[in-house]
């Protein structure tokens, strides 16, 4: 359980991945996350939920590649 606890954030961390994942979103969804004017702004909760979103698929994937041995 210590594990889950653990904060990773080196090159290609989860976490990291997640955070990446956030910013292609937001580039396609045409949201402009460092809040330039004249840009498609967003809000907190859709940033939260978005990065949620991301860490999830990203843990799902590394735990399905983890079952098949790679």
């Amino acid at each position: 359980m210590a594990d889950a606890d653990a904060l990773h954030i080196g090159e290609n961390s989860p976490e990291q991945v997640a955070f990446k994942l956030l910013y292609e979103i937001a580039n396609v969804e045409g949201i402009e996350m460092r809040g330039l004017s004249g840009t498609k702004k967003t809000d907190r909760k859709w940033i939260l939920d978005t990065y949620a979103e991301c860490i999830i698929a990203v843990r799902a994937r590394q735990n399905r590649d983890r079952g098949r041995g790679a």
